[in-house]
């Protein structure tokens, strides 16, 4: 005799439908090795994407309601250009990657983003910067930052082990898109940080915070923002800028953008490419009218 499956309630079926989709989700982007952050924004978006549609089966939402969502949510939230792409990724990540659905069915419009330029201290403020703190530790970090061209997760997450003092290299892991490279490891720099290291004696992460875990992001945000109140630096500008304050420097000083672009770990030269919107290396060139 066949038993007869319960048919979901209106009240059971949403919850159900949500857990699988995201379960299913959070497990297909496990398997393609997508990085945890990545991971953590995916989700967030498209789970407030499934709590939109509660009573639906996800696999039944059309292409002109996902618009609609879109639309919906753009107007009510105000998204940047690059918020709505992220968006839009996560949505078609679930359609194209679990469901498996034709291309047709998740095209969906991309805003336009902004040209922006980012922000760059002039070497005189990086100057006045790195020797603000009086904090060894808060300066190793600020120097390393700008030294190597790092992300600020980079630098947090950097390991005894990754400094190689025989090779003068440094070696990122593992950081945005999964890729390892490796950058210069400058005299200077090397020789504060063995000063550092005899100081504090950090056991695995170079620089640790509570338990020996890796330094929080937000404390050397704030190293930095407390570096540039002392040293008289009022321009915009997040541990980000030092980075590209590092690729514009090097620009500048004759280094050529594919030797950047490898530096700074970057996938596409075209992102590189930016750095000579902002450099002065050919408006010092051009003498103005006036």
């Amino acid at each position: 005799m066949k038993s007869k499956s319960a048919s979901p309630t209106k009240t059971q079926s949403p919850v159900r439908y949500y857990d699988v989709a995201i379960a299913a989700y959070v497990e297909t982007l496990r398997l393609k090795n997508y990085s945890p952050n990545t991971i953590k924004n995916y989700r967030d978006h498209f789970s407030v994407f499934l709590k939109y549609f509660k009573h639906r089966k996800p696999s039944t939402i059309t292409y002109f309601e996902i618009l609609d969502y879109l639309l919906h949510v753009r107007n009510k939230q105000q998204w940047s250009a690059s918020m709505q792409n992220q968006v839009v990724n996560s949505i078609k990540f679930f359609y194209e990657k679990v469901l498996h659905q034709e291309a047709v069915t998740y095209q969906l419009p991309r805003a336009k983003k902004e040209q922006k330029l980012p922000p760059v201290f002039s070497e005189t403020e990086v100057k006045k910067i790195l020797t603000a703190p009086d904090n060894l530790k808060h300066r190793c970090m600020l120097w390393l930052t700008y030294a190597a061209g790092l992300r600020i997760s980079e630098v947090v997450n950097l390991k005894v082990k990754d400094i190689d003092s025989e090779r003068m290299v440094i070696t990122i892991r593992q950081s945005k898109g999964r890729k390892d490279r490796q950058v210069m490891l400058s005299e200077k720099l090397l020789k504060i940080l063995r000063e550092y290291y005899r100081q504090y004696k950090p056991v695995n992460y170079l620089f640790e915070g509570n338990q020996q875990g890796p330094y929080s992001l937000r404390s050397l945000q704030l190293v930095l923002q407390q570096a540039k109140k002392k040293a008289g630096v009022n321009k915009q500008g997040s541990m980000h800028a030092l980075r590209h304050s590092f690729a514009t420097h090097l620009y500048e000083g004759g280094t050529d953008l594919l030797s950047i672009k490898n530096l700074l770990g970057h996938t596409s030269i075209r992102t590189t490419t930016i750095y000579t919107h902002v450099s002065n290396k050919q408006l010092n060139k051009i003498q103005s009218p006036l």
